[in-house]
């Protein structure tokens, strides 16, 4: 017995709409790394350094526990309030951060920015595993060779290198920690670009910001703008909510990548108070 032209019909097309959806599932679950890093966007190729913005600075190269070579550079300051530990986000490099070394650095700070394993002029190629095993090395760069204490120390994320900053938080004792435009977990942001997709089962990826907010103990400051058009304004609401005290949270206007050029001063003066809380804290 045959099927009717119509069924054979609906069932052709319900059997291309599996295929098309179990083929996008497998590509997304076979390439999370190259989604997630993105070295290569704008360039991989460091194309400026400090001194064309006037910083001087240090080459500084450091060696993971897995035996990965990481570059980063080192900008110091003369009477430094304490020294920023910079994770970027997941796209370019740390020549594409000049504007922020700029602005750190003017505030009273030193600054140690790396790049992630697979950037810039960094060996390896990135994992979760791996930036968390850089974050370690550059902790390890400012406490060992540098000695600094742990409580003269800043950590900050933009973006992905908010979760990265994140989990080097729950291991240390920083003197105080900022988020900006960072996500809650890789699996949230996955659910909400693919919602007719089962993400949160494909996420080979976690970066949970989110799980780790609570075994922070150092001040917080989230950064987030109500417009970014990549990571929802919520997702920082949320990191907000579930931090501890002392917490302070910034809204900016504009977009994900530029959204804290859009009022230089109100961010410059939430970030100087911030200090002045975390300093606070930490003499008691």
């Amino acid at each position: 017995m045959t099927l009717p032209t119509f069924l054979r019909e609906i069932l052709l097309l319900a059997s291309l709409v599996l295929l098309l959806f179990l083929a996008i599932s497998l590509y997304l679950y076979l390439n999370q790394t190259n989604l997630i890093h993105l070295p290569d966007l704008p360039s991989r190729r460091v194309a400026a350094t400090p001194h064309h913005v006037g910083l001087g600075f240090e080459s500084v190269d450091l060696m993971t526990a897995d035996n990965v070579k990481l570059h980063g550079w080192f900008i110091p300051h003369e009477r430094p309030r304490a020294t920023l530990l910079f994770f970027h986000g997941n796209a370019g490099n740390i020549s594409h951060r000049l504007e922020s070394l700029t602005l750190f650095n003017a505030l009273g700070l030193a600054i140690l920015i790396i790049d992630y394993r697979g950037y810039g002029n960094s060996e390896g190629k990135p994992s979760e595993k791996g930036l968390y095993r850089d974050a370690e090395a550059a902790w390890r760069y400012l406490t060992e060779i540098r000695a600094l204490p742990e409580k003269k120390i800043l950590l900050f994320g933009r973006s992905l290198g908010g979760a990265v900053a994140a989990y080097l938080a729950t291991r240390n004792d920083p003197m105080g920690v900022v988020l900006e435009s960072t996500f809650t977990s890789v699996p949230d942001m996955a659910a909400e670009l693919y919602p007719w997709l089962p993400a949160r089962w494909l996420a080979r990826y976690h970066y949970n910001t989110l799980e780790r907010m609570a075994a922070i103990d150092s001040p917080v400051m989230i950064i987030h703008s109500r417009h970014d058009e990549i990571i929802p304004f919520d997702h920082g609401r949320l990191l907000f909510e579930h931090a501890h005290q002392p917490r302070r949270f910034l809204e900016l206007s504009g977009d994900h990548n530029y959204g804290f050029m859009q009022d230089l001063d109100r961010y410059r003066d939430h970030w100087d108070d911030f200090i002045r809380l975390a300093s606070k804290e930490q003499t008691g």
